[in-house]
Parts: C-alpha cells; sequence; structure tokens
C-alpha cells in the first residue's frame, strides 16, 4: 500500500463513520460546484434497480476520478485509492431515491409501510465493484407515524425516505442482511475491496 488513507467521494456523514469505525483513514473528494453530481444518479426508462445501482456507483467514481486528476495537476493532491457508493431502496422492480420533497418522502413511506423491500448498496474502490442485498420488513404505519417522521425532516436525502439508524428502527420487523449496508457503506465489502490494496483487518 503506498498511502496511509483514500479518498471519499461522498458528502455522507455514515459513510464516514462507518470507515472510522473500521479504522480507515480518508479525506473527502466532493464535487465542486462545475460538476452536476445529482444529475448521475437519474434513472433510465425500464433500468433495473441492480442495474442502477451498479451504473450510478461506477458513474460517481469516474467523476471522482476525472476530479481527482484535476486536482492533482492544481493543487498537487497526493494519488490514494478513491471509495464511491450508492444506496438504492427497491420495492420490487420500482426505485425508491431520495424524496424530491415532503409530500414525496410520505408517499414513499405509505409505499414501504406493512411491506418488504430491498436495499441495495454499491460500492467501488479503484474500479472493483461489489454489492450488498439486503431486505427490511416493516410493520404497518398510521398517516399520524408518517407525518411525525416526515417533519422531523429525517426523510431528506434519504434513499426510500429513511434512515436505518433513526427512529425508523422501530417499525422494522425483521432485517436480513448488512446493517451498515442499508446504513450506507457495506464494511464486509468495503474490507474486501481494501485488503487487495494493503489493508488489514
Amino acid at each position: 500500500m503506498t498511502t496511509r488513507f483514500i479518498y471519499l467521494a461522498s458528502q455522507s456523514p455514515r459513510r464516514r463513520q462507518l470507515l472510522d469505525q473500521i479504522g480507515v483513514a480518508h479525506q473527502l473528494l466532493l464535487a465542486g460546484p462545475d460538476e452536476d453530481a445529482e444529475s448521475l444518479e437519474a434513472e433510465r426508462p425500464g433500468e433495473s434497480p441492480d442495474d442502477y445501482v451498479r451504473r450510478v456507483t461506477l458513474a460517481k467514481w469516474e467523476a471522482a476520478r476525472a476530479r481527482l486528476a484535476r486536482r492533482q495537476l492544481i493543487d498537487g493532491l497526493p494519488s490514494a485509492p478513491i471509495l464511491c457508493a450508492d444506496t438504492t431502496v427497491a420495492l420490487g422492480d420500482q426505485i425508491l431515491g431520495k424524496p424530491v420533497d415532503d409530500a414525496d418522502a410520505a408517499r414513499v413511506l405509505g409505499l414501504l409501510s406493512g411491506r418488504s423491500h430491498r436495499v441495495l448498496t454499491a460500492v467501488v474502490v479503484d474500479g472493483q465493484l461489489k454489492v450488498s442485498e439486503s431486505h427490511v420488513s416493516w410493520r404497518e404505519l398510521s398517516l399520524d407515524e408518517i407525518a411525525r417522521y416526515v417533519a422531523s425532516g429525517e426523510p431528506r436525502g434519504k434513499a426510500g425516505s429513511y434512515a436505518i439508524q433513526s427512529q425508523a428502527a422501530a417499525w422494522m420487523s425483521r432485517v436480513d442482511g448488512s446493517y451498515s449496508g442499508i446504513m450506507g457503506l457495506p464494511l464486509f465489502e468495503t474490507a474486501e475491496l481494501l485488503r487487495p490494496l494493503g489493508w488489514q483487518f
């Protein structure tokens, strides 16, 4: 391993927390104002959730790689592996991304109420990709519960309009898979990608 850190191309504080948990030093490599990062997450007609999460994560990594190359020329940033990730909630073949507003968040939470869904999180390091798939079952939610959760602001910026580490955990009757993957960075898969680069866990 030539560096003792990786670049994390994500604004998610949860991903930073999870990397800290397994002792991976990291520096942020975030999109600048000249980049349209949100456009990378646009859905394509007929695209499956599995294809979507893979495509978006690889697109984020390619954009981050180009970003690092530019900043190395301008600021002299050192070389280091780049990690990107994306989390998608899928109800059947339907992709439930980040809500556009509170009404959309309430709609999505209503769809998830009393049903099971998948959480797919893809992670890429140095062009190598792995995907974590988890299954989550919810009890039935009342309209009041949904309204209070939306009012808390927690759904904003969250795939599926919820976070497993929030009060929404009280609704989950069953979780099969990776807790950290549902949070946004599957630590087993991340470690598997980093180990060939010299990290030890």
